[in-house]
């Protein structure tokens, strides 16, 4: 089992940026990842891919919502992932989650940025966006 762990959330005037991470511990297999993402879910809403990462296609996608503005990245040395956030919208007040899909569960069909392709999740942070 992964343990993942945010850090970075806090509060922002809109306009702003914000940099989310999220260390990955215990048994990871190689440090190997079929998928890498970061999701969010707001208030009364369903949780939503924001940012992810394929191994086999080595490409990041992004939301529609979040393109242009937000960066995937990662550090496979520090086992760390990254979301910075840019242009913050009042939109993107939210609860982050990382997430990951080891090498171990297989490949799947389903699309990175679907919350069902994962098997281990952080805690989450917030990120409140004010005007």
């Amino acid at each position: 089992q992964v343990q993942l762990v945010n850090s970075g959330g806090g509060s922002v005037q809109a306009g702003g940026s914000l940099r989310l991470s999220c260390a990955a511990s215990g048994n990871i297999y190689n440090n190997i990842y079929i998928y890498m993402g970061w999701f969010r879910q707001a208030p009364g809403k369903e949780r939503e891919g924001v940012a992810c990462f394929a191994t086999r296609t080595v490409r990041t996608y992004y939301a529609d919502s979040v393109k242009g503005r937000f960066t995937f990245s990662r550090d496979n040395a520090e086992n760390t992932l990254y979301l910075q956030m840019d242009s913050l919208k009042l939109e993107d007040t939210a609860m982050y989650y990382c997430a990951v899909r080891p090498q171990s569960w297989g490949s799947t069909t389903r699309s990175c940025l679907d919350e069902y392709s994962y098997n281990s999740w952080s805690q989450g942070s917030q990120v409140t966006v004010s005007s």
